[in-house]
């Protein structure tokens, strides 16, 4: 029996300790990791899969960038445990994430991985878009969650500034 929950901050170091076993040291000097430093992930589309004995299985986290100034959701990065890959964790935590980022008004996702993977889950090969170096071209892939959304939308990837939470001066 497996629980799909929103990941919280008592997660924290179980998952990033998923991520440095799934992906190389210095995973996060990645020019991805550089649109996410400071800027606060989607919370509700971070996800956490766990199995038996509360283990966690598979993880999911997205972040808000800017693409020529549109706002795109970045997906990445989802993990699975290598004691649970060939299980399809990974497709349910991106198949429910992107439906609750639908559902939650986002209209375009973007992440950068490998094509063959990422199209049964609708992911194609974008023009146009540039990610920060040394990212290569072929694996900067998109999604619309809404359709047309991508039409016109180019130019760099960048970082999403939070706008400036301001005190209420009453």
């Amino acid at each position: 029996m497996y629980q799909l929950e929103v990941e919280t901050e008592a997660d924290w170091w179980e998952v990033e300790a998923l991520y440095d076993l799934c992906f190389a040291p210095g995973r996060t000097a990645l020019s991805s990791y550089r649109l996410r430093d400071g800027v606060p992930k989607v919370a509700p589309l971070c996800l956490v899969l766990r199995g038996e004995a509360n283990a966690l299985a598979a993880v999911i986290r997205y972040w808000p960038v800017l693409v020529g100034g549109a706002r795109v959701l970045l997906l990445g990065p989802v993990a699975v445990h290598p004691t649970h890959q060939g299980e399809g964790f990974g497709g349910i935590l991106i198949n429910e994430s992107l439906a609750e980022a639908h559902r939650l008004g986002w209209e375009r996702v973007l992440l950068v991985g490998d094509e063959p993977y990422y199209r049964r889950f609708g992911f194609t090969k974008l023009e146009g878009v540039i990610m920060p170096p040394p990212t290569n071209p072929e694996r900067v892939l998109g999604r619309e969650l809404e359709p047309g959304t991508w039409e016109g939308v180019r130019g760099e990837v960048t970082k999403f500034v939070p706008p400036a939470r301001t005190r209420d001066p009453r």
